[in-house]
């Protein structure tokens, strides 16, 4: 194993994640960072760990969780254990929100995107309803309070990465003013429950390890391993989404897509690969698998075969 210079995980057995919304079918960006977080966590004798995040009703199309796990099966990325859908969890949430406005770590917001942005000119909040502990008349979301000092992790493919919270964003949404719980709350929560020890997602969530790293010191829980992959971009530099209309990887002959994600994560699978089946070709990819191997940038052009 990599060993890191701030790492809680390396004392513990390896439990690893991939943690997709329901938003829609998987895609080859979302194949890839499964096919990671797969091998890594096999490569390590590991646990992984099969999570929905379907922590936003409106965004979650119907049928969509049950087709991102045929995928998954059909792909030959077998998890452990059962599946934890974030939607069954609100009462531990809620707990977690009351005792943090009950230590005034958090604090209660009405202020809206155009307040902000009048105030400051950007999306960094200044701290306006900083000493707002009791529930306000209007909506309200709630916000924890972050510190000045500066948030430093090391990254087993980005490196040494650092910010301050306060002028990156400033005191960040635990829970929105229609009481639906924030990402970050919930990712931090689970990934403790489930005793994540390495997290390997894509780049795009690179900025949100740090309100997580933040979250886990304020509420003492371990720090995860993390290794942010780049993320598959289209030709005009979108991260490939529901959004930016990304193509549904197909349930038929997955070795084409497996070899492009095993290409595409620097791990340089034979062709021969493609003439056999997805069985021989994991197996060669968990033999060989290192991370390290991984490239070391943001960003990966899709492919146009």
């Amino acid at each position: 194993m990599t060993k890191t210079p701030d790492s809680d995980a390396k004392k513990h057995p390896y439990i690893g994640r991939f943690a997709p919304s329901p938003t829609g079918p998987l895609h080859i960006g979302s194949l890839m960072t499964a096919v990671a977080s797969f091998l890594d966590a096999r490569a390590h004798n590991g646990t992984w760990l099969v999570r929905m995040e379907d922590l936003d009703p409106p965004r979650t199309q119907p049928g969509a969780a049950e087709r991102i796990l045929d995928t998954l099966q059909f792909y030959g990325l077998d998890w452990d254990g059962d599946v934890l859908y974030q939607s069954q969890r609100s009462p531990l949430y809620q707990s977690l929100v009351d005792q943090l406005l009950q230590q005034q770590n958090a604090f209660y917001c009405t202020c809206s995107r155009t307040d902000i942005f009048a105030l400051t000119g950007s999306a960094t909040y200044p701290g306006t309803c900083r000493r707002c502990y009791q529930k306000p008349q209007k909506p309200a979301a709630i916000r924890i309070k972050v510190s000045p000092n500066l948030t430093r992790f090391h990254d087993l493919l980005q490196g040494w990465v650092e910010t301050k919270l306060d002028q990156d964003g400033g005191d960040f949404v635990i829970q929105r003013k229609d009481g639906l719980f924030a990402y970050h709350l919930a990712v931090v929560l689970d990934d403790a429950a489930q005793g994540v020890t390495h997290i390997v997602r894509g780049c795009d969530l690179l900025d949100s390890a740090f309100r997580h790293r933040y979250l886990q010191t304020l509420l003492q829980l371990p720090h995860p391993v993390y290794a942010h992959l780049p993320v598959i971009v289209n030709p005009q530099g979108q991260k490939l989404s529901k959004q930016t209309h990304a193509e549904a990887i197909p349930l038929s002959n997955p070795l084409p897509h497996l070899h492009y994600c095993l290409r595409a994560l620097g791990q340089k699978p034979p062709q021969s690969l493609l003439a056999t089946d997805k069985e021989t070709l994991l197996a060669w990819a968990l033999e060989q698998w290192q991370i390290q191997r991984v490239p070391h940038r943001r960003s990966l052009q899709q492919p146009t075969a």
